[in-house]
């Protein structure tokens, strides 16, 4: 039982990491100090290096757990949302908050391309089929008229979100996703 317990326990811990370790990866990119982690979470830095013995294990978790969050989030959400094309957009909103966190992934894989591709094709095999649902669901309920494909979606979605790491006041990429959205219907 204690082992169980025990597992529990570290499941709640990494889990509290990998998301003190998101917030704060937007606030101060990846390269912020572990410590800062650490206190996000309310852990100590044994912790982290228990869990991810160097920075780019950290980064790396950080990034399945986010692609897998969202991926997670596409059914729930054509489930409960108000409209296929509400749902559709509450997704595009997580995906583009998983974006923002994603700033700084490259730098920081740049030593270790094969894990860097990995990532890439785990973000494609498990996102892109999650949008092409929701995507087929707003076209059914006439929501949706464009023709254009997940990936192109997703690929528009990414390069609008690159744009907010230029220091400019007046880019507001969540207000130009929302005219991409609309401009689909």
């Amino acid at each position: 039982m204690e082992s169980t317990a025990k597992r529990a326990d570290a499941r709640r811990n990494e889990k509290a990491l990998l998301e003190a370790a998101a917030s704060v990866f937007v606030t101060d990119g990846v390269d912020v100090p572990v410590r800062r982690i650490a206190a996000a979470a309310g852990v100590g830095m044994g912790t982290i290096y228990r869990h991810f013995p160097t920075r780019a294990d950290l980064v790396v978790a950080v990034y399945r757990h986010q692609v897998d969050a969202c991926a997670d989030a596409g059914p729930t959400l054509l489930a409960s949302a108000a409209s296929p094309f509400a749902a559709l957009r509450q997704w595009v909103e997580l995906f583009a908050d998983f974006l923002v966190t994603k700033h700084g992934l490259a730098a920081a894989m740049r030593n270790d391309p094969d894990t860097f591709s990995a990532l890439h094709a785990l973000f494609l095999d498990r996102l892109v089929p999650v949008l092409d649902d929701l995507l087929a669901a707003a076209r059914n309920a006439g929501e949706v008229t464009a023709e254009f494909t997940a990936y192109q979606l997703l690929r528009a979605i990414g390069d609008i979100c690159a744009g907010a790491e230029m220091v400019d006041a007046q880019y507001d990429p969540r207000l130009t996703i929302r005219l991409l959205l609309e401009g689909c219907r």
